[in-house]
């Protein structure tokens, strides 16, 4: 899954990096390296401007809320359980068919964190025990330090309480697809001992990620749905790396870029 992740560059590195031809400065969001659901977070995508629609689809870089409502739901309630969408099943799931066919979206981080549950703690866990399992929180990260271009969907909500007029009539709100996560080795799992080896022994579902060439025909709203689907295939696991990081990363009022350090040893009490 994707339950958070870190997003700490500039609008203006992201336009220049995704070659986005529009975007507004008053959407700009400050680096952010705890996003969690709900927040609002940078997407790409594609889509005609309201003042040039015959111009056809312009990338941009918009501001949107990461919890996707569908249109049809009656309130926005639901928002925080739909941060993520499996690949396996996106196409034909009520909640995200619509999205799918022509809202799709790249959702630009630094890199995603995951919890693995130490030995001692599942072990405690499978026994039945009441002791709440303490999880060692990793980073997952592009080897070569690019910007990780997670596959997403957007979608538009209109609240029924509010006059049309109202700024806050409309909800553009997206979702993280998630795929198996990957079973061959990675560059490398932080150098522990007994550190996962592989982005399978963090957790079994990962954030589908997509490299440069599949941006294009990713973004455009008129991509079949066959070749879209063709399109989502991880890419190799030695492009990421996976490293141990602070416990705190897990309380979402902490923030920062201290959050990525490298852990050189578990933190005590945390076991892998």
């Amino acid at each position: 899954m994707c339950g958070r992740y870190a997003a700490g560059r500039s609008p203006e590195d992201l336009v220049g990096f995704f070659g986005v031809e529009k975007w507004e400065p008053t959407e700009t969001l400050a680096p952010d390296w705890n996003v969690a659901p709900t927040k609002s977070v940078h997407v790409v995508l594609e889509r005609p401007l309201k003042d040039a629609r015959d111009r056809g689809p312009v990338r941009q870089l918009r501001s949107l809320r990461w919890g996707l409502v569908p249109s049809w739901a009656k309130s926005p309630e639901g928002a925080a359980k739909m941060i993520n969408a499996r690949a396996e099943t996106v196409h034909e799931k009520p909640s995200f068919r619509s999205a799918f066919e022509s809202r799709r979206c790249l959702i630009p981080a630094d890199g995603y964190y995951e919890w693995v549950t130490g030995a001692a703690e599942r072990e405690l866990e499978e026994q039945g025990r009441r002791k709440r399992a303490r999880k060692q929180p990793y980073f997952v990260t592009p080897v070569d330090g690019s910007v990780m271009a997670m596959a997403g969907l957007y979608e538009f909500w209109r609240d029924p309480t509010l006059p049309g007029d109202d700024p806050r009539a409309w909800w553009v709100t997206c979702s993280v697809i998630t795929t198996e996560a990957e079973r061959e080795p990675f560059a490398s799992g932080g150098g522990l001992e007994g550190a996962p080896r592989s982005l399978a022994e963090i957790h079994p579902r990962m954030p589908l990620v997509l490299p440069a060439e599949r941006w294009g025909e990713w973004l455009d709203p008129s991509t079949p749905g066959g070749v879209v689907r063709s399109l989502m295939t991880p890419p190799p696991a030695v492009s990421v790396r996976a490293y141990p990081v602070a416990t705190a990363v897990s309380d979402v009022r902490r923030n920062g870029p201290e959050l990525l350090t490298e852990l050189e040893a578990p933190e005590e009490g945390t076991l892998f």
